[in-house]
């Protein structure tokens, strides 16, 4: 498990960020994942996302 800081961005709609360095490992083990992927927030029920293909696109994407 790694953890993150989100901070609100000020956008519309309202919405939080993290920032994560392009070769951080933990876009590599999303990317290839073969299952889910589980974004937990203080007060709020967990988010469940399947792990994608446009995921390693992304990160191919912000390393190029």
């Amino acid at each position: 498990m790694k953890e993150f800081v989100a901070k609100p961005t000020g956008g519309t709609p309202a919405y939080l960020a993290s920032e994560i360095m392009p070769m951080d490992a933990i876009l590599d083990a999303m990317a290839f994942s073969r299952g889910r992927i589980l974004l937990e927030t203080d007060g709020h029920p967990p988010i469940i996302l399947p792990a994608w293909a446009e995921i390693a696109r992304i990160v191919e994407d912000c390393r190029n």
